[in-house]
């Protein structure tokens, strides 16, 4: 059902409006009146919008017909105004509808205005519609502009008879004429390469006269000497009064040719790099069985390009008959759907003049969306020189390796003995439990994962660290060392988080901390178990984060850090004694390594005075020549509480006392019990914290409160003093009590 027409009625008799009402409604015309007789009433119908019709009368008290029907052609000039009035003369009239009013009718003869009303109404049904195709058309020219931009394409008409040439704006923008030019032939002419010209004209010439379809590809030169490639189509098309006019299009190619030179140039230096590198490519269809080689392929072959079929035979028939059933099944393999996979083949082929090549090659699968393999690729190089000179190579070797064995065997010998008793730096033995740490060491040198290495004072273990950094992929970055007992417990944080300036007295500006200086690289924390409950946390914050903050700082700090942590405590027992975290305990504990005792390694104590006698005779410019057998096997029994760091002391300063060339010790410098067999209890650390308690007590006891010394508890134990001094105060035990007077 169509709905009422909206009218607005510039009326101030309302009797006038309703009449004009019913006359239209008798004659079927629905509408919805509205009426108004002020300038702002009709300005605020007109802003509600959604008028169909405006009837207006010439006079009102307040307001006039003319100044009405300007305001409404300015804000809606499609809604048709119908003057309505009793009185308006013919120079009124005139004047209004110049304004743009539709129509006038006099109140005395409102018979006209219902199909005054029509006609207002259909002029501007048909006003609509235009503009709509216009808008339509507008933007189908929009479109098409667009698009010929986009895709370089310019259209053209050129009528024959009148020689007339339309352009699109595209065509222009090609040619590089402004688009207000009237374009002729000569225009065209004139742009065309010199060496194009001759050619393009001939053509030209022969299309108008046959009147045939064209396509040709030419050169234009450019303003600025520059150079387009354009390709042109044309057919004919007859017009309406019996012309002749060619329609087509011209399209920039110049991008197009220029891709096309790039890679006949890369085709001709991939094709030079084969030659150069005598490395050739191929393609086997496996469906279809086409084969294709590459120039540098048939070369290698030893074929004529210009006379020999590529195929797959030829190719296998080449092949070195020892080497040829291998390579056939392979070409089997890598046709066939399930074992289809990257691989690569050394073999031999035979020329026609019996010459042979060693050739190594390299094939992938072509797969297609069902998985199905369509082509094999791959290249194939002559690899003959690199062969005879490989085998030339090994052949010298082999001699230089013969006379290389006859030389210097003592020497040879002792360098194999070190090497493998030093494979891991300054790490010396081969003992059985040593060997055991080092396999560790290989495990989890080349992962990121956090380590605990354990052990008595003097063991070695921030070599054990040092060697765990080596093998991993942050070799290259830092590795920073820090004692944590050899720090103030006021400044471990700000030695390993750093600081912000201010954030203490005495903190005078930014100071980085180790774990920044580590960035990339490996942190190693010897006497972890020495860090403050407040440095526990932050450090837990470091292992599970990654993060962490400086001293007086807010703005968290990514760590990229491994951390390897070392103590010669207990920290079970630590952690029992609410000294130590367990839940960072857990964290640093990922993989544990413990270092042996010197008394558990006894087969390397002679690994271990060559090396130190060997390093320190050398520094200190001696030259010792022999070992007193008494001496060695004195160090050998010996229990070594300091273990290996004891020795050393022990060898340098032997070394530095030594007045002749046979190494020989004082034996005073060692205790008087020789200790064979380590230490006469259980190990502590197997102990339950309760169990170590009371054995720790009952050595003190025994020892009359004394710690160190070879009557003292810690030689009691065997555990070094150190050791037995953290102990005792993890444990809160009062050694005082036992002292005797």
């Amino acid at each position: 059902m169509q709905r009422p027409l909206r009218i607005l009625s510039l009326e101030d008799d309302p009797h006038d409006t309703e009449l004009v009402q019913e006359l239209l409604e008798t004659e079927d015309v629905a509408c919805e009146m509205a009426r108004v007789d002020t300038q702002a009433a009709f300005l605020a119908a007109l802003d509600q919008g959604g008028i169909d019709l405006i009837l207006g009368d010439y006079t009102l008290p307040s307001f006039d017909g003319l100044s009405a029907l300007k305001l409404a052609m300015n804000r809606y000039p499609d809604v048709p105004f119908i003057f309505v009035s009793g009185t308006l003369g013919e120079e009124v009239a005139i004047e209004a509808l110049k304004i743009g009013a539709t129509d006038y009718v006099l109140k005395t003869r409102l018979s006209r205005l219902v199909p005054s009303v029509h006609r207002a109404l259909r002029e501007a049904r048909e006003r609509a519609e235009l503009k709509q195709a216009d808008e339509k058309l507008r933007r189908s020219e929009a479109y098409l502009a667009e698009a010929q931009k986009l895709s370089h394409t310019g259209s053209f008409g050129w009528d024959i008879s009148s020689g007339d040439i339309y352009w699109s704006r595209e065509t222009f923008r090609i040619f590089e004429y402004e688009p207000a030019a009237r374009v002729s032939i000569e225009m065209v002419i004139h742009r065309i390469h010199p060496q194009d010209k001759s050619a393009v004209q001939q053509l030209l010439e022969r299309v108008s006269r046959e009147r045939t379809e064209f396509d040709f590809e030419h050169r234009l030169l450019m303003p600025d000497k520059s150079v387009k490639h354009v390709h042109v189509v044309g057919r004919p098309s007859k017009e309406e009064g019996g012309g002749l006019e060619f329609v087509g299009a011209v399209t920039d190619i110049t991008e197009r040719m220029r891709a096309d030179d790039a890679l006949r140039r890369s085709e001709g230096y991939l094709s030079e790099a084969q030659r150069l590198t005598r490395c050739g490519s191929w393609a086997w269809n496996v469906r279809t069985g086409e084969t294709f080689w590459s120039r540098e392929m048939f070369r290698i072959l030893g074929c004529d390009p210009d006379t020999t079929k590529p195929t797959l035979a030829g190719f296998l028939q080449r092949i070195h008959p020892e080497d040829r059933p291998r390579i056939e099944q392979r070409a089997k393999i890598e046709s066939t759907q399930s074992q289809g996979m990257d691989a690569g083949a050394d073999y031999r082929i035979v020329l026609e003049d019996g010459t042979i090549k060693h050739l190594h090659s390299v094939s992938r699968p072509v797969v297609n969306e069902a998985g199905e393999i369509t082509e094999v690729v791959g290249t194939s190089r002559d690899v003959t020189e690199q062969h005879k000179a490989r085998v030339a190579l090994e052949s010298a070797f082999a001699e230089i390796q013969a006379l290389k064995d006859q030389l210097h065997n003592e020497n040879i010998a002792l360098r194999e003995e070190i090497d493998r008793s030093s494979m891991f730096e300054e790490i010396v033995g081969e003992s059985p439990a040593l060997q055991a740490v080092l396999s560790r060491v290989a495990k989890v040198g080349p992962t990121d994962s956090t380590v605990l290495i354990t052990g008595e004072t003097g063991t070695g273990k921030e070599l054990i660290a040092r060697a765990i950094h080596k093998r991993s992929h942050r070799a290259a970055r830092a590795f920073v060392s820090v004692n944590c007992a050899a720090i103030p417990t006021s400044l471990i944080a700000s030695e390993l988080f750093g600081h912000e300036k201010g954030a203490f007295t005495g903190a005078m500006q930014r100071r980085l901390g180790r774990f920044e200086w580590a960035e990339g690289g490996t942190i190693f924390l010897d006497e972890i178990g020495e860090l403050p409950p407040e440095t526990q946390i932050a450090l837990l914050r470091v292992l599970q984060e990654r993060e962490f903050e400086r001293v007086g700082g807010s703005k968290p700090i990514q760590a990229n850090v491994r951390v390897i942590t070392a103590t010669n405590r207990d920290l079970q027992v630590s952690i029992e004694a609410g000294a130590f975290r367990s839940d960072l305990y857990y964290r640093l504990n990922v993989f544990p390594i413990e270092m042996p005792p010197l008394r558990e390694r006894k087969e390397d104590i002679s690994l271990l005075v060559e090396y130190f006698i060997d390093r320190f005779a050398n520094k200190a410019g001696k030259k010792i020549r022999g070992i007193n057998r008494a001496t060695l096997e004195r160090l050998k029994s010996y229990t070594w509480p300091g273990n290996i760091r004891e020795l050393q002391n022990v060898i340098e300063r032997s070394i530095i006392v030594c007045e002749t060339e046979n190494f020989t010790v004082d034996e005073s410098w060692l205790s008087s019990e020789p200790g064979a067999g380590g230490p006469a209890v259980r190990p502590l650390v197997k102990m339950s914290a309760s169990e170590e308690k009371k054995t720790i007590e009952a050595a003190l006891a025994d020892a009359s409160g004394r710690v160190s010394g070879p009557s003292g508890a810690a030689a009691k134990l065997g555990i070094p003093p150190s050791t037995l001094d953290s102990k005792i105060r993890v444990l809160k035990i009062n050694k005082h009590l036992y002292k005797t007077v």
